[in-house]
Formats: C-alpha cells, sequence, structure tokens
C-alpha cells in the first residue's frame, strides 16, 4: 500500500486531545476586531473541540493522527 498524504492546511489547524478527540481554535479573531462584541472575543478565546459531525471529514485529511 502507498503512503497516504496529510492536508498540509488540516495539520496546521487542527491537533487531537489525549482521549483522541480533534480540537480547534476558533474563527474571526484575527484582524478588525474594533468591530466586534467584547462578548464574542471573550467567547472566542482558546480552544473548543471540533463538532461530531466534522470529525469524520477532518480524519480524512489526517490520516495518520
Amino acid at each position: 500500500m502507498p503512503k497516504l498524504k496529510t492536508k498540509s492546511a488540516v495539520k496546521k489547524r487542527f491537533s487531537a486531545t489525549g482521549t483522541g478527540k480533534l480540537k480547534r481554535n476558533f474563527a474571526k479573531k484575527r484582524h478588525c476586531l474594533f468591530c466586534k462584541t467584547q462578548k464574542m472575543k471573550r467567547q472566542a478565546r482558546g480552544t473548543t473541540l471540533v463538532s461530531s459531525v466534522d470529525v469524520q471529514i477532518v480524519k480524512q485529511f489526517l490520516p495518520y493522527l
């Protein structure tokens, strides 16, 4: 069997937790922060888990995770 390639964009954006779940960063925190509400910026701190619907899609691009 040939080796499978990992999608470069996906390996930069997702990582695994200790139990094997996928975690991601929040979107829309890079620029134009003055026009976003304080509540949105506060809730978008840190990381969160990938939704169960999207896990299967992301794992296709990360075959060795």
